[in-house]
């Protein structure tokens, strides 16, 4: 049997070892070491953002002198068809950074870089990279794309004094005329439309051409056309500022060119394939833009009721 004694103690000696271990969850449930938190030391801390400082600049730098690199180096002694190089190798030059590191900052500072760095890092140098191609290969101190088409194209019968537009402006590819049974589109047919460019599209060059059942000509541009007409022209080509200078055609004014050029006379039913390539020696490449347009002259169906 067991005496009061004894069972008195025996129960005090577990009431503290349950407080003891109440004690200890309470304290593990408060911040501080318990929770594996380190105390801040400021010499740690300012060394620390010292060392992540000059690995920020460290990158740029490091980012700038590739992409100057891709520019003027590499992007002169590339085609357009194999320009995936011009970002491939500069993006996958993130895996030199940490070599760069060790190389050019001192121990103190790399024993203070993690993984975490290295991530950053990558990406701070991508898009670096990126900001600075953007930079370098639009004006001024690039061009890489040929002049476009403004806005639209239309076609103009020019026939006694008299114009005819085509029905709707060439948004599209194709452009449908139709004509009486057995005519042809008569008079002098006419392809208007104006070209933009970011840099100045005086210095490229336009070739036209025309492919029909005829054959094939090259056609050349007629700069008086436009100019001797150009109420009419804006008057029926939508006038954006109820000046006789302004056409939809050429929705930035001055800064685009206009372009009329007579593709043919009489024109047969049938298609007559309109195609403009547009030249200019940009920087660094040549760059160049095709357009394929398409004149569709068809017949009237017979009146029903004249049956």
């Amino acid at each position: 049997m067991v005496d009061l004694n004894t069972a008195m103690a025996a129960a005090s000696v577990d009431r503290q070892k349950r407080m003891a271990e109440e004690g200890k969850e309470r304290m593990k449930r408060r911040s501080g070491r318990d929770l594996g938190i380190e105390a801040f030391d400021p010499v740690k801390h300012v060394a620390k953002e010292k060392a992540e400082t000059a690995s920020m600049w460290l990158v740029i730098t490091f980012s700038v002198v590739i992409s100057l690199l891709m520019r003027y180096v590499l992007m002169p002694r590339t085609t357009v068809e194999k320009s995936d190089i011009l970002y491939l190798a500069p993006l996958a030059a993130i895996f030199l950074i940490p070599q760069v590191h060790r190389m050019l900052l001192p121990s103190s500072f790399n024993e203070l870089y993690t993984k975490g760095t290295w991530f950053k890092a990558g990406f701070l140098h991508t898009f670096t990279f990126l900001a600075m191609a953007f930079l370098l290969v639009n004006p001024p101190l690039g061009d890489i794309v040929a002049p476009q088409l403004a806005d639209k194209w239309v076609l103009i019968q020019h026939e006694d004094d008299e114009f005819n537009f085509s029905k709707g402006m060439g948004s599209s590819g194709t452009l449908v005329w139709e004509v009486e049974q057995d005519a042809l589109l008569s008079g002098d047919i006419w392809l208007l439309f104006g070209l933009a460019d970011n840099v100045n599209v005086d210095g490229a060059t336009i070739l036209v051409g025309l492919s029909n059942n005829a054959g094939d000509v090259q056609l050349e541009s007629d700069a008086d056309f436009w100019n001797d007409n150009m109420e009419v022209i804006s008057n029926n080509t939508g006038n954006i500022s109820n000046t006789a200078q302004s056409s939809i055609l050429m929705p930035h004014g001055d800064l685009d060119q206009d372009f009329a050029i007579k593709i043919g006379t009489d024109l047969a039913v049938g298609e007559h394939l309109i195609s403009v390539t547009i030249l200019e020696q940009g920087d660094p490449w040549e760059n160049s833009r095709v357009y394929e347009w398409t004149l569709r002259v068809v017949e009237q169906l017979p009146d029903a009721s004249a049956s």
